[in-house]
Order: structure tokens, then C-alpha cells, then sequence
């Protein structure tokens, strides 16, 4: 996406991808996006329309929209001017939500407070797999409750690396039921795990899908599994730029993506592609982190085994934050094979890098949503407006 195609209609887009997470809809639809504005050289103007000029989720709302406009190319600036809803446009706002609620009810969907980080890859063999049990495996030791999907519906194995056996099964009725994650509690918090290899007859099974088969079933494991409440939903993609990552972006269009690549500058002109769909698609690039960065022997001495400098460097190439590295070690690769995530050694040097990056998500990358003091709350007291809940 260029400088040049950078547009209200593009800002309006991206826009679409931040969320109320009490009221369950995109600010756009909202209409709480009262104008937006594009001068030269990239500065992009918001107007943004509030609930309650007092609304608890005004800090969080205007970080969501600098980090999506802020990942945009061509984007020097962004600047966000707050007012606040008249009563007819809080009626039509609380309206939508009711309708949006009911909908949810409906089809089952994923909590609107939960944050959405698509780990993505530009080929395989780097190590995503591995990078995104970790990731997921240290936020919920630290008290979060995560969902982790496997969307690699052919190479699936994030339950081998978990140490999870069995298969998944449905509750409710014909007409009406839902599939129930695999869960693994993790000091205060807990995993809950969706990923074919639960659901196939054996870990050696082909799974031979295509196109719409693919498509539809990311879109069960979305819309079909009683997640329950979440604090982040982390999506183990398939390698690469195919129908998958294409439908993750039309079903969620509040997913982030972080990208994983190598030290090789191949690697990273690889994972450049996946940036350049995820932007195609109105998603925002979060991050990149950079595995198998390098290794150190027995004695302390260190090598670059796959070169370096690819993950920094395709971080500046597409302007978004270098979250962090990973060193190469055969810890990684044991704590997979064992269902036991290098990361929960916390004595070990390759834990110490993955709760690094976590550091940084939980900070400044992807922070929890905080719901205390809700703006749908405030409107039930202040017009006795019921909301059901987006939780």
C-alpha cells in the first residue's frame, strides 16, 4: 500500500479493526468516527465521538486508534480530537448494541474484550509455531486467560508442544451447540486450546482441505467454540500469504499480526509479504520477532549460525516496532517435544527472552483491555439503558 493511496476511505477502513469492547462493534459502525481527514504529507485527523464525556475507556480508545492508523504506510502523524455523543446519537449507539449483542448470542461469537494477535510467518521452518506456544504459554502463567487457535489446519502442532492428548468435544443441542477448548491451567491463569490435531483421528493424519474447507473451518473454530471470556486469543497461522490468512482478516478484522521471521535477509524479504497482505486485508502489523537469532555453546561463546541483522531490518522496512529476539536452542525444541514450553523455566536464557517480548506486548504492543467502569455501564445508570453484555 503506498503513500499515495492513502485516503479517508483508507483511514476508515483501518478504523474498522478498533473496537468497544463493551459495546461489541467497530467504532466505525458505532458512529463514533465523526470525520476523518488526510493532509499532505500524512497527517491524519480524528474526530472521535464519546458516549460520556467522562467514558473510562477514552485512553484505551485513542491508543487502538493511533496504533491502527499509526501502522498505516504513508501516515506521518495522527491526530485525534474528542467530543462527546449527543442523547439522540447515544440512543442510536445503544441501539446497535442490543442488536449487536443479540447477534453474538446468536453465532456464538469471540468476546469483543479479548485481544486478537495472529502470530504469521512468510514460510515455514522459523520457528512460529514454537515462538507462539511460548508467547501464549507466558501470558497465562502470569494470570491472563488465553485462547490459542491452531490455524495451521495441515501442519497443526501446538497439542504436541502443549503435552494436550484426546479430542475436542460439543455441548448443547443439535440446533444449537458449540465446541469446548482443551484447556491447560498455567500458574494463575489458563490455555484454552482449539487445533485440528484434537479433532483428527491421529497426529500422522493428512488433513487434504482446500479453499473453502479451510476457510470454513477457522471460521468454526471462531465463531463455533465456547471460548468464554478472554483476555487474548493468540492465532497460530499457517506459513504464508493463502486462503486462510485471507479469511482470518474478513472474520476478524481486529486482529493484529505479529510477524516471525529469521536472521537471513531472505527470510525477511519473505516475511515482508505477509505485512504487505495483512495491510491489503485492513489489519494492523504490530510487530516482528526475530528467532534463532543466535547460539551460544557450552563454553560462552556465541555464533551466528543464520546470519543477522533480517528481523530489525524488516522491522524498519515496513515501520513497525522490533518486539524482540530469540535464541537459538535446543531448549525449545526439547519443551516441544516434551509439552512442557521452554518459558515456564524462567532459570533458563531462552525464557528470559520470551518473557521479554511479553513484556513489551503487555506494555505497548497489544495491552490487555481493561474493563472496569464500562461505557455501557455508565449509560445504564445515567439513562436506564440495559445492555447485555459483550463478555
Amino acid at each position: 500500500m503506498a503513500a499515495t493511496s492513502l485516503t479517508e476511505e483508507t483511514v476508515l477502513h483501518a478504523l474498522r479493526g478498533v473496537v468497544d469492547p463493551e459495546l461489541g462493534d467497530d467504532v466505525v459502525d458505532l458512529g463514533m468516527v465523526r470525520r476523518v481527514s488526510v493532509a499532505e504529507g500524512g497527517r491524519v485527523t480524528v474526530e472521535l465521538a464519546l458516549t460520556v464525556a467522562s467514558c473510562p475507556l477514552r485512553s484505551q480508545l485513542r491508543g487502538d486508534v493511533k496504533a491502527r492508523l499509526g501502522s498505516l504506510p504513508g501516515v506521518e502523524g495522527v491526530q485525534i480530537e474528542v467530543g462527546t455523543m449527543s442523547a439522540e446519537e447515544r440512543k442510536a449507539v445503544m441501539s446497535r448494541a442490543r442488536w449487536k449483542a443479540r447477534q453474538r448470542a446468536d453465532t456464538n461469537q469471540l468476546s469483543p474484550s479479548a485481544r486478537v494477535v495472529a502470530v504469521a510467518s512468510g514460510k515455514g521452518g522459523v520457528g512460529k509455531s514454537s515462538v507462539t506456544v511460548n508467547l501464549a504459554a507466558s501470558l497465562a502463567s502470569r494470570g491472563y486467560t488465553v485462547g490459542l487457535l491452531d490455524a495451521d489446519i495441515w501442519g497443526f502442532s501446538v497439542p504436541r508442544m502443549l503435552g494436550l492428548e484426546g479430542r475436542l468435544e460439543a455441548e448443547g443441542t443439535k440446533d444449537e451447540w458449540a465446541i469446548v477448548p482443551a484447556v491447560r491451567p498455567l500458574g494463575e491463569g489458563q490455555l484454552k486450546v482449539v487445533s485440528m490435531g484434537l479433532l483428527s483421528e491421529s497426529e500422522g493424519e493428512a488433513i487434504m482441505w482446500r479453499g473453502l474447507l479451510l476457510n470454513r473451518a477457522v471460521q468454526h473454530f471462531i465463531q463455533d467454540v465456547r471460548w468464554g471470556p478472554l483476555d487474548y486469543l493468540l492465532v497460530d497461522m499457517p506459513p504464508g500469504t493463502g486462503d486462510i490468512q485471507m479469511g482470518l482478516a474478513r472474520t476478524l478484522p481486529r486482529t493484529e499480526v505479529l510477524i516471525v521471521t529469521t536472521p537471513p535477509q531472505a527470510a525477511a524479504r519473505v516475511a515482508a509479504r505477509v505485512a504487505d497482505m495483512a495491510r491489503k486485508g485492513w489489519l494492523r502489523v504490530a510487530g516482528v520477532i526475530e528467532n534463532m537469532s543466535t547460539f551460544t555453546c557450552d563454553h560462552g561463546t556465541t555464533y551466528e549460525l543464520f546470519g543477522s541483522g533480517g528481523g530489525q531490518a524488516l522491522a524498519d522496512e515496513i515501520g513497525v516496532p522490533f518486539v524482540g529476539s530469540v535464541p537459538f536452542d535446543p531448549a525449545v525444541a526439547a519443551g516441544g517435544d516434551a509439552g512442557r514450553p521452554a518459558v515456564l523455566d524462567p532459570s533458563h536464557p531462552v525464557a528470559a527472552a520470551f518473557m521479554g517480548i511479553v513484556d513489551r506486548l503487555l506494555e505497548e504492543i497489544v495491552p490487555p483491555v481493561e474493563m472496569s467502569g464500562c461505557t455501557a455501564r455508565l449509560l445504564e445508570r445515567m439513562e436506564g439503558v440495559s445492555v447485555p453484555s459483550a463478555r
